[in-house]
């Protein structure tokens, strides 16, 4: 390990790897250093396991549409819990695999170790002190655990835990209802686990009351969900008991699900000689990712901002071409960031595109909806439920965001996160192609609610035809 680079990387993780793209594109002068196993959270521990266990969730709760469907002997069927695990670490292992392919030619230019600020432009590294042209922090994140709740041993699982159980327990709690918890509380359930899920708000990122309401009552009739109040921990007497407010749950494992926090301590931010907020973090510019002018950038889940692959990967992106930048004496270079999006794999899917109800004033925008029960394809596949609601200006028609718990929203929220990146309108958006039957002819439903509201524009969704010259001049 040389005393000097360029450019050093500290965190392999999504936004690591994206920025050692970039820097490895113009200069081969860097270092990346990485704490601890090597491989992104999204593959080892996150995106990926997790949704190899709710695939195979929902596979077997589907038996319990086969009856209606003409099929019978669903009754029969049983699940294999272990046999699921495996298979999650197997596919797990090759998602790992391919991840730790950005690495595996680097030698000496990738270490791993734990690197200290030393200042800007300073660092240690397994005890040696090197400089570098500019640095790129980051180095993600890690589950947040309550410190009472470490008494629980091995009965406290995270995600960074679950997927590596050989079998799991007849009753478990999940505290914590953010994207995290709703996907795993119902894919636990829908394997055979009595779950209790504990929350103290709107669930799955959701602002809009009647979404989250829709979204609660059909979570709530697969598996107990306790809403509105801070949930307790209780070990006594060989027995775990969750509690919060009235209600109370006693189960054999705790699946903590708070969220993730920046993994920043020990990292030396106070030897930068900037102001920390109160989660000790520096200010960063959300464009450029540089930390307070200095040659230091925060990327991905270090920095709090957007805990999401897309965003990391955009986020090292970004980091990596202005670390390379600064290190040739360059300014950092300012990038507009993607339509935010944001999707629950849950089912219904849970998903926000745009801006959230709460993020828009009063009486600054209308809304349309659609209730999925009644809308034909979901009928077909009996999948009629959940609500989608949408926002639009009153005054110009321009769509501003949409909140849904509704089948395929996943796929339904990256249309409308394409039609805010192009600026659409409501009428624009009527004037693309439906194809019948989908479900996307829920959301022209709502769309032709929201346009029942806007000022009159015509007489049909249709663009006129281009005009015809007639050939007579004075006329034409």
């Amino acid at each position: 390990m040389n005393a000097n680079y360029e450019v050093v990387i500290v965190g392999a993780g999504s936004a690591g790897l994206a920025a050692l793209r970039e820097v490895r594109k113009r200069t081969q002068d860097f270092l990346l250093v990485n704490d601890g196993a090597w491989g992104t959270t999204c593959a080892r521990v996150g995106c990926m396991p997790s949704k190899v266990l709710i695939e195979a969730a929902n596979a077997y709760h589907r038996r319990h549409a086969f009856e209606e469907f003409g099929i019978r002997g669903g009754d029969g069927l049983s699940v294999d819990l272990p046999a699921v695990l495996r298979r999650v670490r197997r596919l797990r292992d090759g998602f790992v695999k391919g991840t730790l392919q950005a690495t595996d030619n680097l030698g000496e230019r990738a270490v791993s170790g734990r690197a200290r600020l030393l200042g800007p432009g300073r660092l240690a590294v397994n005890g040696q002190e090197i400089s570098a042209r500019a640095i790129v922090l980051a180095t993600g994140s890690s589950p947040v655990v309550p410190p009472a709740w470490l008494a629980l041993g091995d009965k406290l699982l995270t995600t960074d835990t679950l997927f590596e159980r050989e079998a799991l327990p007849p009753r478990m709690a999940v505290v914590g209802l953010g994207a995290i918890g709703v996907e795993m509380a119902q894919a636990l359930a829908r394997l055979g686990i009595a779950v209790s899920a504990f929350g103290r708000g709107h669930i799955g990122g959701l602002s809009d009351a009647k979404v989250s309401a829709a979204a609660t009552a059909l979570l709530g009739g697969e598996f107990a969900l306790h809403l509105g109040a801070e949930a307790e921990v209780i070990a006594a007497d060989g027995a775990i008991r969750v509690r919060a407010g009235d209600a109370e749950a006693t189960v054999d494992a705790v699946l903590a699900a708070l969220g993730r926090r920046p993994n920043l301590a020990g990292l030396g931010l106070e030897s930068l000689g900037v102001a920390l907020d109160a989660r000790g973090m520096p200010p960063v510019d959300p464009n450029t990712l540089q930390i307070a002018g200095l040659p230091l950038f925060l990327a991905g889940d270090a920095n709090g901002a957007r805990a999401l692959l897309h965003e990391a990967a955009d986020e090292g992106h970004i980091a990596g071409l202005n670390a390379v930048r600064l290190a040739a004496g360059e300014k950092p270079a300012c990038f507009a960031r993607r339509t935010p999006l944001a999707i629950v794999f849950s089912e219904p899917n849970i998903a926000v595109a745009g801006r959230r109800r709460a993020e828009l004033a009063a009486g600054s925008f209308i809304e349309g909806e659609i209730d999925f029960a009644r809308q034909g394809r979901a009928r077909a596949g009996q999948r009629n439920r959940g609500l989608m609601r949408l926002y639009a200006e009153p005054e110009t028609g321009k769509f501003l965001g949409a909140e849904m718990c509704a089948p395929a929203a996943e796929h339904m929220a990256h249309l409308l996160a394409l039609a805010l990146d192009r600026g659409m309108t409501v009428r624009e958006l009527l004037r693309l192609p439906f194809y019948h039957p989908v479900l996307e002819e829920g959301l022209r439903s709502a769309l032709r609610e929201l346009a029942a509201r806007l000022p009159p524009a015509g007489e049909s969704d249709l663009n006129p035809c281009a005009f015809e010259a007639i050939g007579a001049e004075a006329l034409d």
